[in-house]
């Protein structure tokens, strides 16, 4: 019983019990007076101030394009210029730059090309200060994050110094980057799930309603940013789960009170975040509306929505027919026409037959034209002959219009693909042998039913062999004029590469339609762009001479990466996180294991604990427990991921693992000083240690932070450098 009237009184979320009077200290326990009540938004302002200022500074600073700034910059520069372009993120982080350069005065005009360009007479930082204005944000939330979970200032300090005095926090957040803007949304939707915890006691309330609603925004933002948004979703979803878990427990809430915290929760937390990630991605689609260089990563279907699109406003016959002159188009990001021309394939490689191939570009060359399989064709141009559609399942000829020879494939083998077999042009003026047969299937369809231009999925199934015929994405030597391999592919999995889709259809016997009318719907549209980043975000490959890591090298801060400049004369930034910090940080973590472990043992033995001490274990074992989940959350995952990593990818966890600091350091200076006789002295340790820890980390950042503000001249290998003697590690760069 003495649970269920807990449980009554709050009727909410666990996480935050109320306040309850303060219990009297066993000799020894430094004593933990409330701050004064003008304490805390002093503290508040001060962190957010130094924050601020140390962001700012030198913003301008260097004045040319710096590592991505290359591809965000000019992804900002697409939406002020409404041209359409793919990225493997979602839109909502280059929206807001493309709307914070549009408002500072940026035109769109500036072409990002490479790391180094100068930027001129172009505005630049009102982009890059949009970015540092979000970066500055993370400070003050981690703090009010910190003091919510522990009620601790000092510790809500210790988290906001690390903050703003990490070198590579600094470099991130100064630059036209997403890293800024996800971690902008992360911190406020973990500050307002806290926030939500904090009003247990008053469920339905105000400010009740106000943090879980703000809690389902940011998800919603941190979700429209980067896919790594989910495991912040994650952080809340348990935290949900345990919420209501605890509730259900409570047996003086009736369950028609538990089905409204459910539904305020399925409100707040999934509906709103899904309807605002939705109306991120209608807005972008209805900004980008002109041809761009990311239409061929889409569907034609797609593809004819845009403005100064080959296929925008175009009108072609809606249902193929045998003797229509096609296109067709493999449906894989880039994966090219289906393609023919009169060379040979080289003395050597398979057959020595027509080549065929995939090509990137509109060409006469890509057109084909279908036939039966059993009978000649030609008279089908007759006017006066009727029309008979193609449909699903039927065997059918494609023959090459410019050349005359028809798709053919055997058992040789593809030039590049192992076990894969060559698709060649075969036969003179059509005329061939039984390898030319193929099979056409619609995805999805039943025998029997028409094949729709630009939206049926078809799979072309050799009859012979029983291949797929596929491309395959390698590019091929110069004698394929380094165009796109394709292949007959014995393994019958249907992925992209295997599927293709009919766009130009030439056919004067049959009426022709707008292609308005074959418009894909929004939730289509949706989907489709969902497939294509996911399949590109899985595809990421490191480029030349680039930089990657791996997920181990990033708590030890093992290499950084180059923002700008490689040689002396150079102006040099380099993304490197406060050493100091970051094995401090690393430290940390293990001590908290520790200190976790040694908690719960002494709480399961029946340890006889002060009320000070008890109050230490449960901001150790609750409040620290949320941000370690966060860290193991934002961390973990990257092993498992097969896509190429970079050293950036940490700096989510990087905020978890800093307010773990706080918290812990906090929390082991309390410990310590508690065994301490008489509280003067207990208070003099805890305040040495606390100032000591300050210190660190201020001349730490003395040290090192030319690594954010900028270095010229000579290496650090150099003895006259200003950065001599602070290459710890071989693997650093600077």
């Amino acid at each position: 019983m003495r649970r269920a009237r807990r449980g009554a009184a709050r009727g909410g979320c666990p996480r935050m019990p109320p306040r309850q009077r303060e219990p009297r200290r066993g000799p020894g326990v430094p004593p933990r007076p409330a701050p004064p009540a003008a304490a805390r938004p002093a503290a508040l302002a001060l962190v957010t101030l130094l924050s601020f200022a140390s962001r700012f500074h030198r913003l301008r600073e260097p004045p040319h394009v710096c590592w991505d700034e290359t591809h965000f910059g000019k992804m900002g520069s697409y939406y002020i210029n409404r041209t359409f372009f793919f990225d493997v993120h979602p839109p909502l982080g280059k929206m807001l730059i493309g709307l914070a350069g549009y408002l500072s005065g940026y035109d769109g005009t500036f072409p990002f090309q490479k790391p180094g360009d100068r930027y001129e007479q172009h505005n630049y930082v009102g982009m890059r200060g949009f970015c540092a204005f979000l970066g500055s944000c993370l400070v003050p939330f981690a703090y009010l994050t910190v003091l919510e979970l522990s009620k601790s200032l000092p510790a809500a300090l210790l988290t906001a110094f690390i903050l703003i005095f990490d070198t590579g926090c600094i470099t991130l957040s100064q630059y036209i980057l997403l890293d800024p803007i996800l971690m902008f949304f992360l911190m406020g939707a973990v500050l307002s799930m806290v926030k939500c915890n904090s009003c247990a006691d008053r469920p339905f309330s105000a400010s009740w309603w106000f943090w879980l609603s703000l809690t389902g925004v940011s998800l919603a933002g941190a979700m429209g940013v980067k896919f790594v948004g989910l495991f912040v979703v994650l952080l809340v979803g348990l935290n949900t789960i345990y919420d209501l878990w605890d509730l259900l427990g409570n047996l003086s809430l009736s369950l028609v009170m538990f089905g409204k915290h459910l539904l305020a929760r399925v409100l707040c937390l999934i509906f709103l975040p899904l309807a605002l990630y939705t109306a991120m991605f209608a807005v972008h689609f209805a900004v980008l509306n002109r041809s761009g260089p990311g239409d061929g990563f889409f569907s034609s279907a797609f593809q004819s929505q845009l403005v100064g699109n080959n296929l925008h406003n175009v009108s072609v016959p809606e249902h193929l027919a045998y003797g229509s002159v096609v296109t067709m188009k493999n449906l894989r990001m880039a994966g090219g026409y289906l393609h023919s021309h009169w060379h040979l394939y080289p003395e050597g490689v398979g057959a020595r037959q027509q080549q065929v191939t995939a090509y990137l570009h509109k060409d006469l060359n890509n057109l084909w034209i279908i036939k039966k399989h059993d009978s000649d064709t030609a008279d089908l141009s007759d006017p006066s002959s009727p029309v008979e559609f193609v449909r699903h399942g039927d065997i059918i000829r494609l023959e090459h219009k410019e050349t005359s020879r028809n798709l053919h494939s055997h058992h040789h083998e593809a030039p590049l693909t192992r076990k894969h077999f060559q698709v060649t042009g075969y036969g003179i003026n059509g005329t061939g042998d039984s390898n030319d047969f193929w099979r056409i299937e619609v995805v999805g369809r039943r025998t029997g039913q028409l094949i729709k231009v630009l939206r049926s999925q078809v799979r072309l199934t050799h009859v012979a062999t029983g291949c797929v015929l596929g491309s395959s994405g390698k590019t091929l030597p110069k004698w394929g004029w380094e165009q796109v391999e394709v292949t007959c592919t014995p393994y019958l999995k249907e992925t992209p590469n295997s599927l293709w889709n009919f766009e130009d259809h030439i056919n004067p016997k049959l009426p022709n339609i707008s292609l308005d009318v074959l418009k894909p719907s929004f939730a289509e549209i949706l989907l489709e762009s969902h497939v294509v980043m996911i399949r590109g975000n899985s595809g990421l490959k490191p480029k030349d001479n680039e930089v990657t890591s791996k997920p181990w090298h990033w708590p030890i801060n093992y290499q950084g990466l180059r923002f700008s400049g490689v040689n002396e004369t150079d102006y040099r930034v380099y993304l490197l996180g406060n050493p100091v910090i970051w094995w401090l940080n690393l430290v940390t973590i293990g001590l908290y294991l520790l200190i976790t472990v040694a908690t719960a043992v002494a709480l399961k033995r029946g340890v006889q604990l002060t009320s000070e001490l008890k109050e230490l274990s449960r901001v150790v074992l609750r409040a620290g427990g949320q941000i370690a989940l966060g860290w193991l959350l934002h961390y973990l995952p990257f092993f498992m991921m097969g896509r190429v990593l970079y050293f950036h990818h940490y700096f989510p966890a990087m905020l978890f693992s800093s307010m773990l600091t706080g918290i812990t350091w906090d929390a082991l200076l309390k410990f310590c000083a508690g065994f301490l006789s008489p509280s003067t002295t207990a208070r003099k340790v805890y305040g040495g240690g606390f100032l000591a820890l300050v210190l660190l980390i201020l001349y730490s950042f003395y040290l090192f932070h030319p690594l954010s503000y900028g270095m010229i001249g000579p290496m650090a290998s150099h003895p006259s450098s200003p950065m001599a003697g602070l290459r710890w590690m071989d693997s650093w760069e600077f």
